[in-house]
This record gives structure tokens, sequence and C-alpha cells, in this order.
């Protein structure tokens, strides 16, 4: 198995072809499972980076997220919990 990563270009009939690296081209077929993740521009990139930077000043100017204690919250949150299957 082997496993590539590749950003692609879209043919004007909608597919992808994806060049294989010349050890696997002596097969003749291969089981591909495709996430297919879109490449976002410049422009998108710092659209994302303007939106989410707005949603922290947001959050800043509510007087954050109401945690008094973040240690104490942490540990409260990552408290030991008995395991299915494990109880002793």
């Amino acid at each position: 198995m082997s496993t590539i990563t590749a950003i692609l270009e879209v043919d004007a009939d909608g597919s992808l072809h994806l060049p294989l690296p010349a050890d696997l081209t002596m097969r003749k077929e291969f089981k591909v499972v495709a996430t297919l993740t879109p490449v976002l521009s410049e422009a998108e990139k710092k659209q994302a980076h303007r939106a989410a930077m707005e949603a922290l000043r947001s959050i800043a100017e509510r007087g954050g997220l109401g945690i008094e204690d973040p240690v104490a919250w942490q540990r409260e949150i990552r408290k030991d919990r008995s395991l299915p299957g494990r109880d002793e």
C-alpha cells in the first residue's frame, strides 16, 4: 500500500488524473480511496483568517469564555472516569 498526496488540477471534462510513481506503473489495477479537499486561493485564506480573528475579537469583547480559573477547569474536565468493563 502506498499513500500519495497531490494537488491535482481539474481537466475541462471535470476529471482528475493522478500520475503514478514509476515503481507502481507495472500494476494493472488499484483500489483508490480519495479525500477531496479544495485548495484555497490566497484571497480565500486571507478572508478565512480575517473571519477567525473577528470571532476571537468578539469573544474577547464579551469577556472571554467565562472560565474563572483555567487550571481548575482543566482538572475538572480531565477527571478520571470509570471505563466500561473495567470496574474493579
